[in-house]
Protein backbone atom coordinates (compact mmCIF):
# COMPACT_ATOMS: atom_id res chain seq x y z
CA UNK A 1 0.00 0.00 0.00
CA UNK A 2 1.58 3.19 -1.51
CA UNK A 3 1.64 6.55 1.31
CA UNK A 4 -1.17 7.91 -0.55
CA UNK A 5 -3.51 5.34 0.14
CA UNK A 6 -2.21 5.06 3.51
CA UNK A 7 -2.70 8.98 4.10
CA UNK A 8 -6.45 8.42 2.79
CA UNK A 9 -7.31 6.08 4.99
CA UNK A 10 -5.73 7.32 7.94
CA UNK A 11 -8.16 10.78 7.47
CA UNK A 12 -11.51 8.72 6.43
CA UNK A 13 -10.97 6.79 10.10
CA UNK A 14 -10.16 10.16 11.49
CA UNK A 15 -13.43 11.35 10.32
CA UNK A 16 -15.41 8.36 11.05
CA UNK A 17 -14.18 8.83 14.81
CA UNK A 18 -14.78 12.19 14.76
CA UNK A 19 -18.49 11.52 13.23
CA UNK A 20 -19.27 8.80 15.73
CA UNK A 21 -17.73 10.78 18.22
CA UNK A 22 -20.21 13.57 17.39
CA UNK A 23 -23.61 11.75 17.31
CA UNK A 24 -22.80 9.75 20.74
CA UNK A 25 -21.92 13.82 22.40
CA UNK A 26 -25.72 14.60 21.01
CA UNK A 27 -27.17 12.01 21.99
CA UNK A 28 -26.10 12.94 26.01
CA UNK A 29 -26.91 16.26 25.75
CA UNK A 30 -30.12 17.16 27.32
CA UNK A 31 -33.22 18.35 25.55
CA UNK A 32 -33.65 21.85 24.97
CA UNK A 33 -37.59 21.90 25.70
CA UNK A 34 -36.91 20.03 28.82
CA UNK A 35 -34.88 22.20 30.21
CA UNK A 36 -36.98 25.61 29.50
CA UNK A 37 -40.74 23.95 30.52
CA UNK A 38 -40.21 20.98 32.25
CA UNK A 39 -40.96 20.41 36.30
CA UNK A 40 -37.52 20.08 37.76
CA UNK A 41 -35.17 22.61 37.08
CA UNK A 42 -31.24 21.89 35.83
CA UNK A 43 -28.29 23.73 35.79
CA UNK A 44 -27.23 24.55 32.62
CA UNK A 45 -23.36 24.41 32.27
CA UNK A 46 -22.01 27.73 30.89
CA UNK A 47 -20.05 25.46 28.24
CA UNK A 48 -23.80 24.67 26.89
CA UNK A 49 -24.68 28.05 26.86
CA UNK A 50 -21.62 28.80 24.39
CA UNK A 51 -22.89 26.31 22.62
CA UNK A 52 -26.18 27.41 22.05
CA UNK A 53 -25.18 30.71 21.43
CA UNK A 54 -23.07 29.89 18.49
CA UNK A 55 -26.17 28.44 16.95
CA UNK A 56 -26.27 30.60 14.07
CA UNK A 57 -22.15 29.77 13.31
CA UNK A 58 -22.59 27.08 10.86
CA UNK A 59 -19.34 25.04 10.99
CA UNK A 60 -17.87 23.42 8.30
CA UNK A 61 -18.44 19.95 6.79
CA UNK A 62 -15.73 17.92 7.71
CA UNK A 63 -15.85 16.00 4.94
CA UNK A 64 -14.91 19.16 3.08
CA UNK A 65 -12.01 19.90 5.52
CA UNK A 66 -10.80 16.43 4.70
CA UNK A 67 -10.76 16.69 0.78
CA UNK A 68 -8.90 20.21 1.14
CA UNK A 69 -6.15 18.21 3.10
CA UNK A 70 -5.74 15.77 0.79
CA UNK A 71 -5.63 18.43 -1.98
CA UNK A 72 -3.12 20.79 -0.10
CA UNK A 73 -0.87 16.68 0.46
CA UNK A 74 -1.12 15.93 -3.49
CA UNK A 75 0.10 19.54 -4.92
CA UNK A 76 1.93 21.40 -2.33
CA UNK A 77 4.26 18.58 -1.13
CA UNK A 78 7.31 19.42 -3.36
CA UNK A 79 7.04 23.03 -2.60
CA UNK A 80 8.01 22.42 1.40
CA UNK A 81 11.52 23.19 1.88
CA UNK A 82 13.78 22.86 5.11
CA UNK A 83 14.07 26.60 7.15
CA UNK A 84 15.29 25.22 10.40
CA UNK A 85 19.09 26.02 11.10
CA UNK A 86 19.22 23.55 13.29
CA UNK A 87 18.46 20.46 11.38
CA UNK A 88 20.87 21.63 8.45
CA UNK A 89 23.79 21.61 11.70
CA UNK A 90 23.24 18.13 11.84
CA UNK A 91 24.27 17.74 8.22
CA UNK A 92 27.45 19.96 8.74
CA UNK A 93 25.92 22.99 7.46
CA UNK A 94 27.58 26.08 9.50
CA UNK A 95 25.54 29.53 9.02
CA UNK A 96 27.79 31.03 10.78
CA UNK A 97 30.43 30.55 8.50
CA UNK A 98 30.48 33.13 5.59
CA UNK A 99 32.67 30.92 2.34
CA UNK A 100 34.15 33.37 -0.01
CA UNK A 101 35.40 32.99 -3.76
CA UNK A 102 37.34 33.95 -6.28
CA UNK A 103 36.29 36.16 -9.11
CA UNK A 104 36.40 33.68 -11.94
CA UNK A 105 33.65 31.29 -9.38
CA UNK A 106 31.53 34.25 -9.27
CA UNK A 107 32.24 34.67 -12.95
CA UNK A 108 31.61 31.05 -13.92
CA UNK A 109 28.39 30.97 -11.60
CA UNK A 110 26.71 34.08 -13.28
CA UNK A 111 27.98 32.99 -16.60
CA UNK A 112 25.81 29.85 -16.03
CA UNK A 113 22.85 32.22 -14.82
CA UNK A 114 22.78 34.26 -17.93
CA UNK A 115 22.94 31.33 -20.23
CA UNK A 116 19.25 30.95 -18.85
CA UNK A 117 17.68 33.96 -19.20
CA UNK A 118 17.37 37.11 -21.72
CA UNK A 119 18.67 39.42 -19.57
CA UNK A 120 22.23 40.08 -20.23
CA UNK A 121 24.01 39.25 -16.42
CA UNK A 122 27.60 40.30 -16.47
CA UNK A 123 30.34 40.59 -13.45
CA UNK A 124 32.50 43.04 -12.61
CA UNK A 125 33.31 44.82 -9.37
CA UNK A 126 30.20 46.44 -8.77
CA UNK A 127 28.35 43.63 -8.81
CA UNK A 128 30.67 41.82 -6.17
CA UNK A 129 30.24 44.98 -4.13
CA UNK A 130 26.90 44.01 -3.79
CA UNK A 131 27.17 40.55 -3.80
CA UNK A 132 29.20 41.36 -0.37
CA UNK A 133 26.40 43.57 0.88
CA UNK A 134 23.64 40.83 0.49
CA UNK A 135 25.66 37.56 1.57
CA UNK A 136 28.39 39.17 3.99
CA UNK A 137 26.88 42.85 5.29
CA UNK A 138 22.85 41.61 5.20
CA UNK A 139 23.01 38.42 5.53
CA UNK A 140 19.86 38.24 7.92
CA UNK A 141 18.19 40.57 5.38
CA UNK A 142 18.68 37.92 2.76
CA UNK A 143 17.40 34.82 4.74
CA UNK A 144 14.61 36.61 5.17
CA UNK A 145 13.95 37.82 1.63
CA UNK A 146 14.33 33.95 0.82
CA UNK A 147 12.06 32.73 2.98
CA UNK A 148 9.57 35.82 1.90
CA UNK A 149 10.08 34.61 -1.89
CA UNK A 150 7.79 31.33 -1.29
CA UNK A 151 5.06 33.69 -0.75
CA UNK A 152 5.11 35.81 -3.23
CA UNK A 153 7.67 34.33 -6.29
CA UNK A 154 5.20 31.81 -7.18
CA UNK A 155 2.59 34.82 -8.08
CA UNK A 156 5.16 36.75 -9.83
CA UNK A 157 6.32 34.52 -12.15
CA UNK A 158 2.90 33.50 -13.21
CA UNK A 159 2.36 37.42 -14.02
CA UNK A 160 5.61 37.96 -15.46
CA UNK A 161 4.83 34.87 -17.36
CA UNK A 162 1.63 36.41 -18.42
CA UNK A 163 3.20 39.17 -20.06
CA UNK A 164 6.19 37.29 -21.43
CA UNK A 165 8.58 39.09 -19.19
CA UNK A 166 11.90 37.21 -18.34
CA UNK A 167 11.04 35.00 -14.90
CA UNK A 168 14.30 36.70 -13.69
CA UNK A 169 12.61 40.08 -12.94
CA UNK A 170 10.99 39.11 -10.00
CA UNK A 171 14.29 39.64 -8.13
CA UNK A 172 13.52 43.34 -8.65
CA UNK A 173 10.91 43.45 -6.45
CA UNK A 174 13.82 42.42 -3.68
CA UNK A 175 15.79 45.42 -5.01
CA UNK A 176 13.06 47.67 -4.51
CA UNK A 177 11.31 46.62 -1.16
CA UNK A 178 13.13 43.65 0.23
CA UNK A 179 9.68 42.03 -0.81
CA UNK A 180 8.02 43.82 2.48
CA UNK A 181 4.54 44.50 0.98
CA UNK A 182 4.17 47.42 3.02
CA UNK A 183 7.64 49.23 2.30
CA UNK A 184 7.33 53.00 1.63
CA UNK A 185 10.24 55.37 1.01
CA UNK A 186 10.86 58.92 1.76
CA UNK A 187 9.92 60.44 -2.11
CA UNK A 188 6.66 58.63 -1.20
CA UNK A 189 6.86 55.16 -3.61
CA UNK A 190 5.00 52.67 -2.18
CA UNK A 191 4.61 48.57 -2.06
CA UNK A 192 6.34 45.42 -3.05
CA UNK A 193 7.14 47.32 -6.48
CA UNK A 194 7.50 50.90 -4.93
CA UNK A 195 4.90 52.83 -7.17
CA UNK A 196 4.48 56.35 -6.72
CA UNK A 197 1.29 57.77 -6.66
CA UNK A 198 1.32 59.05 -10.03
CA UNK A 199 2.49 56.53 -11.82
CA UNK A 200 0.50 53.62 -10.18
CA UNK A 201 -2.63 55.95 -11.14
CA UNK A 202 -1.34 55.68 -14.52
CA UNK A 203 -2.10 51.46 -14.21
CA UNK A 204 -5.25 51.50 -12.35
CA UNK A 205 -3.93 51.70 -8.60
CA UNK A 206 -6.32 53.26 -6.72
CA UNK A 207 -5.65 55.24 -3.47
CA UNK A 208 -8.76 56.18 -1.31
CA UNK A 209 -8.04 56.90 3.18
CA UNK A 210 -9.36 53.19 3.00
CA UNK A 211 -7.65 51.30 0.45
CA UNK A 212 -4.56 51.26 -1.15
CA UNK A 213 -3.77 49.26 -4.65
CA UNK A 214 0.10 49.94 -4.72
CA UNK A 215 -0.21 47.70 -1.36
CA UNK A 216 -2.47 44.99 -2.75
CA UNK A 217 0.24 42.40 -4.17
CA UNK A 218 -1.48 40.52 -6.75
CA UNK A 219 -2.93 44.38 -8.29
CA UNK A 220 0.70 46.07 -7.47
CA UNK A 221 2.53 42.76 -8.98
CA UNK A 222 0.25 43.21 -12.41
CA UNK A 223 0.74 46.89 -12.67
CA UNK A 224 4.20 46.48 -12.77
CA UNK A 225 4.37 43.82 -15.24
CA UNK A 226 2.74 46.60 -17.25
CA UNK A 227 4.97 49.19 -16.33
CA UNK A 228 7.74 46.38 -17.45
CA UNK A 229 6.29 45.95 -20.53
CA UNK A 230 5.45 49.46 -22.03
CA UNK A 231 9.39 50.51 -20.79
CA UNK A 232 10.64 47.41 -22.88
CA UNK A 233 8.46 48.71 -26.11
CA UNK A 234 10.49 52.06 -25.66
CA UNK A 235 14.23 50.98 -24.81
CA UNK A 236 14.49 47.29 -25.77
CA UNK A 237 17.03 46.54 -23.45
CA UNK A 238 16.32 44.97 -20.05
CA UNK A 239 19.07 47.33 -18.38
CA UNK A 240 17.80 50.15 -19.35
CA UNK A 241 14.66 49.20 -18.43
CA UNK A 242 15.58 48.46 -14.61
CA UNK A 243 17.42 52.18 -14.66
CA UNK A 244 14.20 53.71 -16.16
CA UNK A 245 11.39 51.59 -13.96
CA UNK A 246 14.14 53.39 -10.92
CA UNK A 247 14.44 57.01 -11.51
CA UNK A 248 12.23 57.22 -14.67
CA UNK A 249 12.29 57.26 -18.42
CA UNK A 250 13.26 61.59 -18.44
CA UNK A 251 16.42 60.88 -16.67
CA UNK A 252 17.36 57.41 -18.92
CA UNK A 253 16.69 60.19 -22.25
CA UNK A 254 18.96 62.58 -20.70
CA UNK A 255 21.75 60.22 -19.88
CA UNK A 256 21.92 58.54 -23.27
CA UNK A 257 22.13 62.00 -24.46
CA UNK A 258 24.63 62.72 -22.35
CA UNK A 259 26.63 59.43 -23.09
CA UNK A 260 26.47 60.39 -27.46
CA UNK A 261 22.82 58.91 -27.98
CA UNK A 262 24.40 55.16 -27.15
CA UNK A 263 21.92 52.85 -25.39
CA UNK A 264 24.27 50.82 -23.38
CA UNK A 265 23.75 50.81 -19.54
CA UNK A 266 27.24 50.50 -18.65
CA UNK A 267 28.00 53.67 -21.01
CA UNK A 268 25.33 55.73 -19.74
CA UNK A 269 26.18 54.72 -16.10
CA UNK A 270 27.99 57.66 -15.07
CA UNK A 271 25.28 59.72 -16.33
CA UNK A 272 22.68 58.62 -14.54
CA UNK A 273 21.17 59.76 -10.91
CA UNK A 274 23.67 58.54 -8.22
CA UNK A 275 20.96 56.39 -6.67
CA UNK A 276 20.42 54.43 -10.30
CA UNK A 277 23.88 53.89 -10.53
CA UNK A 278 23.94 50.80 -8.37
CA UNK A 279 20.34 49.23 -9.37
CA UNK A 280 21.47 47.39 -11.90
CA UNK A 281 24.51 45.92 -10.68
CA UNK A 282 22.19 45.34 -7.25
CA UNK A 283 19.20 43.46 -9.67
CA UNK A 284 22.21 41.11 -10.85
CA UNK A 285 23.45 40.21 -7.40
CA UNK A 286 20.35 39.89 -5.46
CA UNK A 287 19.50 37.14 -9.12
CA UNK A 288 23.03 35.40 -8.11
CA UNK A 289 22.39 35.27 -4.36
CA UNK A 290 19.17 34.04 -4.21
CA UNK A 291 20.31 31.09 -6.71
CA UNK A 292 23.34 30.21 -4.73
CA UNK A 293 22.43 31.31 -1.37
CA UNK A 294 23.15 27.29 -0.02
CA UNK A 295 26.80 28.01 -1.36
CA UNK A 296 26.90 30.90 0.85
CA UNK A 297 25.19 29.40 3.86
CA UNK A 298 22.29 31.31 3.53
CA UNK A 299 19.44 29.44 4.57
CA UNK A 300 15.58 31.09 4.28
CA UNK A 301 13.50 31.77 7.41
CA UNK A 302 10.23 30.63 7.97
CA UNK A 303 7.92 33.10 6.68
CA UNK A 304 5.07 31.58 9.15
CA UNK A 305 3.09 30.77 5.83
CA UNK A 306 2.72 29.98 2.65
CA UNK A 307 1.17 31.09 -0.17
CA UNK A 308 -0.43 27.79 -1.16
CA UNK A 309 -2.18 27.97 2.59
CA UNK A 310 -4.27 30.84 1.39
CA UNK A 311 -7.00 31.49 -0.69
CA UNK A 312 -9.31 34.45 -1.74
CA UNK A 313 -12.68 35.27 -0.88
CA UNK A 314 -15.48 37.78 -2.26
CA UNK A 315 -16.23 39.98 0.26
CA UNK A 316 -19.64 42.11 -1.10
CA UNK A 317 -20.24 44.13 1.92
CA UNK A 318 -18.66 46.14 4.45
CA UNK A 319 -16.92 44.42 6.55
CA UNK A 320 -13.63 44.87 9.22
CA UNK A 321 -10.91 42.95 10.43
CA UNK A 322 -12.28 42.71 13.83
CA UNK A 323 -15.17 41.09 12.36
CA UNK A 324 -13.33 38.30 10.46
CA UNK A 325 -11.12 37.82 13.50
CA UNK A 326 -13.48 37.44 16.49
CA UNK A 327 -16.24 35.60 14.47
CA UNK A 328 -14.39 33.30 12.25
CA UNK A 329 -11.21 32.91 15.19
CA UNK A 330 -9.29 34.36 11.82
CA UNK A 331 -5.67 35.64 13.40
CA UNK A 332 -5.66 38.71 12.58
CA UNK A 333 -1.79 39.57 11.87
CA UNK A 334 -2.82 36.83 8.83
CA UNK A 335 -5.32 39.24 7.67
CA UNK A 336 -3.34 41.69 7.46
CA UNK A 337 -0.16 40.57 6.40
CA UNK A 338 -2.38 39.10 3.30
CA UNK A 339 -4.50 41.76 2.88
CA UNK A 340 -1.89 45.49 3.61
CA UNK A 341 -4.05 47.78 0.50
CA UNK A 342 -6.67 48.29 3.70
CA UNK A 343 -4.85 50.76 5.53
CA UNK A 344 -7.85 51.30 7.89
CA UNK A 345 -8.74 47.52 8.77
CA UNK A 346 -11.85 48.40 6.74
CA UNK A 347 -13.27 47.09 3.31
CA UNK A 348 -15.44 49.22 1.83
CA UNK A 349 -17.33 46.44 -0.50
CA UNK A 350 -20.46 46.41 -1.61
CA UNK A 351 -22.69 44.86 -3.88
CA UNK A 352 -21.46 46.66 -7.02
CA UNK A 353 -18.04 47.05 -5.96
CA UNK A 354 -16.84 43.87 -3.91
CA UNK A 355 -13.39 43.52 -2.68
CA UNK A 356 -10.95 40.12 -3.01
CA UNK A 357 -9.30 39.28 0.05
CA UNK A 358 -7.13 36.49 0.94
CA UNK A 359 -7.39 34.47 3.95
CA UNK A 360 -5.99 31.11 5.31
CA UNK A 361 -7.46 27.86 2.92
CA UNK A 362 -8.73 26.56 7.04
CA UNK A 363 -11.29 29.22 7.27
CA UNK A 364 -12.62 29.52 3.81
CA UNK A 365 -15.03 27.67 4.24
CA UNK A 366 -16.67 29.03 7.72
CA UNK A 367 -16.54 32.48 5.45
CA UNK A 368 -18.74 30.59 3.00
CA UNK A 369 -20.75 29.19 5.35
CA UNK A 370 -21.58 32.47 7.42
CA UNK A 371 -21.14 34.88 5.23
CA UNK A 372 -24.68 36.96 5.58
CA UNK A 373 -24.03 36.40 9.35
CA UNK A 374 -20.16 37.85 9.23
CA UNK A 375 -21.52 41.27 7.84
CA UNK A 376 -23.82 42.13 10.47
CA UNK A 377 -21.73 40.67 12.97
CA UNK A 378 -20.92 42.55 16.18
CA UNK A 379 -17.90 42.63 17.56
CA UNK A 380 -16.38 42.89 21.48
CA UNK A 381 -14.92 46.78 20.38
CA UNK A 382 -18.90 47.37 19.25
CA UNK A 383 -17.97 47.53 15.37
CA UNK A 384 -20.85 46.33 13.03
CA UNK A 385 -22.53 47.90 9.87
CA UNK A 386 -23.65 51.01 11.33
CA UNK A 387 -20.24 52.14 12.67
CA UNK A 388 -18.42 50.92 9.77
CA UNK A 389 -20.74 53.51 7.35
CA UNK A 390 -20.20 55.94 9.42
CA UNK A 391 -16.04 55.58 9.35
CA UNK A 392 -16.62 55.57 6.05
CA UNK A 393 -18.41 58.92 5.86
CA UNK A 394 -16.08 60.54 8.00
CA UNK A 395 -13.29 58.78 5.62
CA UNK A 396 -15.24 60.12 2.65
CA UNK A 397 -14.82 64.30 3.84
CA UNK A 398 -11.61 63.85 3.33
CA UNK A 399 -9.48 64.97 0.38
CA UNK A 400 -5.90 65.29 -0.95
CA UNK A 401 -4.04 68.60 -1.59
CA UNK A 402 -1.36 68.65 -3.62
CA UNK A 403 1.22 71.48 -2.58
CA UNK A 404 1.79 73.94 -5.48
CA UNK A 405 4.60 76.07 -5.81
CA UNK A 406 4.55 79.19 -3.40
CA UNK A 407 2.03 77.64 -1.47
CA UNK A 408 2.05 77.85 2.32
CA UNK A 409 0.23 76.28 5.18
CA UNK A 410 -1.97 79.52 5.57
CA UNK A 411 -2.89 79.79 2.35
CA UNK A 412 -4.09 76.38 2.04
CA UNK A 413 -5.58 76.79 5.53
CA UNK A 414 -7.27 79.87 4.06
CA UNK A 415 -8.19 77.86 1.09
CA UNK A 416 -10.33 75.24 2.73
CA UNK A 417 -11.21 77.26 5.86
CA UNK A 418 -9.70 75.51 8.72
CA UNK A 419 -6.84 76.73 10.94
CA UNK A 420 -2.87 75.95 10.53
CA UNK A 421 -2.73 73.91 13.50
CA UNK A 422 -5.51 71.32 12.06
CA UNK A 423 -3.62 70.72 8.74
CA UNK A 424 -0.61 69.73 10.87
CA UNK A 425 -2.21 67.98 13.22
CA UNK A 426 -4.00 65.43 10.34
CA UNK A 427 -0.69 65.57 8.72
CA UNK A 428 1.84 64.40 11.54
CA UNK A 429 3.17 67.99 10.59
CA UNK A 430 5.91 69.56 12.80
CA UNK A 431 6.90 72.66 11.25
CA UNK A 432 5.59 74.96 8.54
CA UNK A 433 7.71 73.68 5.66
CA UNK A 434 5.95 72.34 2.73
CA UNK A 435 7.71 71.20 -0.56
CA UNK A 436 5.97 71.10 -4.56
CA UNK A 437 4.03 68.02 -4.94
CA UNK A 438 3.23 66.91 -1.28
CA UNK A 439 -0.07 65.72 -0.35
CA UNK A 440 -1.93 67.31 2.28
CA UNK A 441 -4.61 65.59 4.07
CA UNK A 442 -7.37 68.26 4.63
CA UNK A 443 -11.40 67.18 6.37
CA UNK A 444 -14.04 69.11 5.38
CA UNK A 445 -16.11 67.92 8.22
CA UNK A 446 -16.12 65.35 10.81
CA UNK A 447 -13.60 65.05 13.75
CA UNK A 448 -10.34 65.34 12.33
CA UNK A 449 -7.64 62.08 12.25
CA UNK A 450 -5.22 62.40 15.42
CA UNK A 451 -7.31 65.30 16.86
CA UNK A 452 -10.02 64.04 19.30
CA UNK A 453 -12.73 66.73 20.01
CA UNK A 454 -11.28 69.17 17.41
CA UNK A 455 -13.57 70.48 14.68
CA UNK A 456 -12.64 72.39 11.57
CA UNK A 457 -13.53 75.80 11.90
CA UNK A 458 -15.20 77.85 9.17
CA UNK A 459 -13.58 81.26 8.66
CA UNK A 460 -14.78 83.77 6.38
CA UNK A 461 -13.31 84.71 3.43
CA UNK A 462 -13.01 88.09 3.75
CA UNK A 463 -10.46 89.82 6.30
CA UNK A 464 -10.51 91.61 8.97
CA UNK A 465 -7.76 94.29 10.28
CA UNK A 466 -7.14 93.78 14.24
CA UNK A 467 -4.84 96.82 15.97
CA UNK A 468 -2.67 95.67 18.64
CA UNK A 469 -3.50 96.98 22.37
CA UNK A 470 -0.72 96.97 24.83
CA UNK A 471 -0.53 94.16 26.63
CA UNK A 472 -2.01 92.17 23.70
CA UNK A 473 0.28 88.81 22.99
CA UNK A 474 -0.33 86.96 19.59
CA UNK A 475 -1.63 84.21 21.92
CA UNK A 476 -4.61 86.66 23.54
CA UNK A 477 -5.45 87.62 20.06
CA UNK A 478 -5.62 84.04 18.08
CA UNK A 479 -8.04 83.51 21.31
CA UNK A 480 -9.84 86.45 20.18
CA UNK A 481 -10.16 84.72 16.77
CA UNK A 482 -10.45 81.14 17.75
CA UNK A 483 -7.50 80.48 15.76
CA UNK A 484 -3.52 79.58 16.46
CA UNK A 485 -0.51 81.43 17.03
CA UNK A 486 1.10 79.92 13.63
CA UNK A 487 -2.33 80.99 11.89
CA UNK A 488 -1.52 84.56 12.72
CA UNK A 489 2.29 84.35 11.93
CA UNK A 490 1.33 82.93 8.32
CA UNK A 491 -1.42 85.52 7.63
CA UNK A 492 0.92 88.46 8.43
CA UNK A 493 4.03 86.98 7.46
CA UNK A 494 5.53 87.39 10.67
CA UNK A 495 8.53 85.64 11.90
CA UNK A 496 8.31 85.98 15.65
CA UNK A 497 6.25 86.68 18.26
CA UNK A 498 7.14 90.45 18.54
CA UNK A 499 4.58 92.90 18.84
CA UNK A 500 4.06 96.78 18.51
CA UNK A 501 1.16 98.83 20.03
CA UNK A 502 -0.54 100.12 16.99
CA UNK A 503 0.28 97.30 14.92
CA UNK A 504 -2.16 96.20 12.41
CA UNK A 505 -2.88 92.52 11.94
CA UNK A 506 -4.97 90.53 8.84
CA UNK A 507 -7.17 88.15 10.41
CA UNK A 508 -10.28 86.23 9.42
CA UNK A 509 -12.67 85.82 11.64
CA UNK A 510 -15.05 82.59 11.89
CA UNK A 511 -18.35 82.56 10.60
CA UNK A 512 -20.25 82.52 13.56
CA UNK A 513 -18.19 85.96 14.78
CA UNK A 514 -19.14 87.02 11.26
CA UNK A 515 -22.84 85.95 11.61
CA UNK A 516 -23.46 87.46 14.80
CA UNK A 517 -21.59 90.72 13.87
CA UNK A 518 -24.21 91.44 10.87
CA UNK A 519 -27.14 90.94 14.51
CA UNK A 520 -25.71 94.51 15.17
CA UNK A 521 -28.41 96.84 14.60
CA UNK A 522 -26.11 99.43 12.97
CA UNK A 523 -25.88 101.91 15.96
CA UNK A 524 -23.14 99.76 17.98
CA UNK A 525 -25.26 98.96 20.62
CA UNK A 526 -24.86 95.15 21.30
CA UNK A 527 -25.00 91.63 19.32
CA UNK A 528 -25.74 88.07 20.64
CA UNK A 529 -23.28 85.33 21.77
CA UNK A 530 -24.52 82.62 22.53
CA UNK A 531 -23.23 80.53 25.20
CA UNK A 532 -21.04 77.14 24.83
CA UNK A 533 -20.17 74.16 26.83
CA UNK A 534 -16.63 75.07 29.09
CA UNK A 535 -17.35 79.31 28.92
CA UNK A 536 -16.81 81.37 31.36
CA UNK A 537 -17.97 85.24 31.29
CA UNK A 538 -13.75 85.74 31.21
CA UNK A 539 -14.00 83.45 28.35
CA UNK A 540 -16.61 85.06 26.10
CA UNK A 541 -15.00 88.99 27.05
CA UNK A 542 -11.78 88.28 25.15
CA UNK A 543 -13.38 87.00 22.44
CA UNK A 544 -14.13 90.43 21.91
CA UNK A 545 -12.07 93.89 21.51
CA UNK A 546 -13.46 96.21 24.29
CA UNK A 547 -15.27 94.38 26.07
CA UNK A 548 -15.32 93.37 29.47
CA UNK A 549 -16.74 91.21 32.48
CA UNK A 550 -18.42 94.18 34.16
CA UNK A 551 -19.92 95.13 30.54
CA UNK A 552 -21.60 91.68 29.82
CA UNK A 553 -22.43 91.20 33.47
CA UNK A 554 -24.13 94.87 33.19
CA UNK A 555 -25.97 94.61 30.12
CA UNK A 556 -27.15 91.06 31.00
CA UNK A 557 -28.25 91.45 34.89
CA UNK A 558 -25.93 89.06 35.77
CA UNK A 559 -24.41 89.14 39.50
CA UNK A 560 -21.03 87.49 41.05
CA UNK A 561 -23.55 84.24 41.90
CA UNK A 562 -25.21 83.64 38.29
CA UNK A 563 -24.33 80.50 36.24
CA UNK A 564 -24.12 80.45 32.49
CA UNK A 565 -26.02 77.82 31.13
CA UNK A 566 -25.31 76.14 27.77
CA UNK A 567 -27.59 77.69 25.00
CA UNK A 568 -27.97 80.69 27.10
CA UNK A 569 -28.07 84.31 24.84
CA UNK A 570 -26.05 86.62 26.12
CA UNK A 571 -25.93 90.84 24.83
CA UNK A 572 -22.07 91.85 24.26
CA UNK A 573 -21.80 95.24 24.30
CA UNK A 574 -18.64 97.82 22.94
CA UNK A 575 -18.02 95.85 19.91
CA UNK A 576 -15.31 97.45 17.31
Amino acid sequence: MNKTKILTFSLLLTLSISIFAQSEIEELLPDTNEILTGDTTHKISEDFIEEQSRQLFLEDSPIVRALDSLFQIRYFNDSLHIFDSAILNRYGYSPKEIPTFSDSVYRERIAKLNRETTIPLVYNQHVLDFINLYAVRKRGLSSRMLGLSYIYFPMFEELLDKYNIPLEMKYLAMVESALNPTAGSHMGAKGLWQFMYGTGKVYNLKVTSLVDDRFDPYKATEAACQHLQDLYNIYEDWFLVLAAYNSGAGNVNRAIRRAGGTKDYWAILPYLPRETRGYVPAFIAVNYVMNYATEHNLYPVHPGMMLSGTDTVTVKDLLSFDQLHEMLKIPKEDIRFFNPQFKAGIIPATPENPFIVRIPSEFVGDFINNEQNLYGYKTKKGIEKETLQAEVKKVSDRSLHTVKRGETLGMIAKKYRVSVKQLQSWNNLRGTNLHIGQKLTVFSSGTPVNSPGETPVARSTQSKSHTVSKGETLGAIAAKYKCSVTDLKEWNNLKNNSLSIGQKLKVYPTEQQTVEKSNNNGKGTYITYTVKSGDTLWDIARKYDGVTVDQIKKLNNLTNKSKLKIGQKLKIAGVS
